[in-house]
């Protein structure tokens, strides 16, 4: 124990980056990925025919395809056509594209689980489709979306493990080239496991803590 202190207070620079990097490229892709994923939910919802049949190619193609072969597919593919994206940003772009497909369809479900009277009776009193959205609608799908959408960010942090393939300093890149250094192998695991676990236990708490929340108004 003494021994893996010491290593641990070495490599403590290195670790704290790689955390950094995991929490900013899971923030990063849940906050754009749920934008997207209400925009397409909506749209494949109430949308013209042929833009919601282009939603639905989208989640499906998004939610059929492996996270990793996302994960490389946003690497490689771009600079077939000359654009280069950094491997943290493409990362990003991947579990982005990812999230906002599982959310879609979180979306969709809890849209279309509202009776349709709530948004005839809005439409009665004279609001527009886009206020019946805003004031009636999205707030109600909300609040059943929370659950499915928490597990949803605890899927990314940790399919966030995944970006090492591209070179990404995250946190398990990070463990890796540390145990590669002092071949501490189980010690640093179980260290960085404990911090995912952590780390999705605060998602956890605080989801739990916006469900009971929202359930009260």
């Amino acid at each position: 124990m003494p021994a893996f202190l010491e290593q641990l207070w070495m490599a403590r620079y290195s670790l704290l980056q790689g955390f950094i990097n995991t929490i900013e490229a899971s923030a990063a892709a849940i906050v754009f990925g749920t934008m997207i994923g209400l925009i397409v939910g909506v749209m494949i919802t109430y949308g013209p025919r042929l833009v919601q049949f282009l939603c639905r190619v989208y989640i499906d193609l998004m939610r059929g395809t492996p996270v990793l072969v996302l994960v490389l597919a946003t690497f490689y593919v771009p600079a077939v056509f000359g654009l280069r994206l950094g491997s943290f940003w493409a990362g990003i772009l991947a579990f982005t594209l990812f999230c906002g497909s599982h959310v879609a369809e979180i979306a969709r479900g809890a849209l279309q689980a509202i009776p349709r009277g709530q948004a005839e009776a809005a439409k009665a009193i004279g609001l527009t489709f886009p206020q019946v959205l805003a004031y009636v609608l999205v707030p109600q799908a909300l609040r059943s979306m929370l659950p499915t959408w928490i597990n949803t960010c605890v899927e990314l942090v940790k399919a966030s493990t995944l970006l090492s393939v591209i070179g990404v300093a995250e946190l398990l890149l990070n463990t890796q080239q540390i145990i590669a250094r002092n071949f501490m192998t189980l010690p640093f695991y179980l260290f960085a496991g404990l911090i995912y676990l952590l780390v999705n236990f605060v998602i956890e708490q605080l989801g739990r803590a916006a469900e009971r929340r929202v359930s009260f108004r």
